[in-house]
């Protein structure tokens, strides 16, 4: 079935994108691995797996097309690997940015906190 086909008979919630998130990933799981099992659903443009301590086990899986995504999604949710079984979301442009910006805003708070020579604690007032 042609992508113009599936676009004309089928209509995509709005959340429904060609990134996917991948969350509970075995940490030992390598690139080959990663194409093994997400490129059965379609050819893949990029899969970027988390390196750092706070992305490992985390994945990032991008289709060429929207609706192999959409069905790596709904066949890979629950998937078992190596006795994890995966989480795969769709990759929600305002959730990661806005937890960036969380973070951000924390720092800024502490180095505020640290200038002013304030502990951030709340005393009670002196009456």
């Amino acid at each position: 079935m042609t992508t113009a086909l599936r676009a004309k008979n089928t209509r995509l919630p709005p959340e429904v994108n060609r990134c996917l998130y991948v969350r509970n990933l075995p940490f030992n799981i390598s690139s080959e691995e990663m194409y093994d099992i997400f490129g059965k659903y379609g050819a893949i443009r990029q899969i970027r797996l988390g390196a750092s301590k706070d992305t490992r086990g985390t994945a990032y899986v991008v289709y060429e097309d929207i609706y192999d995504a959409k069905n790596a999604v709904d066949h890979l949710s629950g998937f078992n690997v190596a006795n994890r079984y995966l989480i795969v979301l769709y990759y929600n442009t305002a959730k990661h940015s806005k937890k960036a910006g969380t973070k951000e805003k924390e720092d800024e708070l502490r180095r505020m906190q640290e200038k002013h020579g304030v502990d951030g604690l709340q005393h009670p007032r002196p009456k």
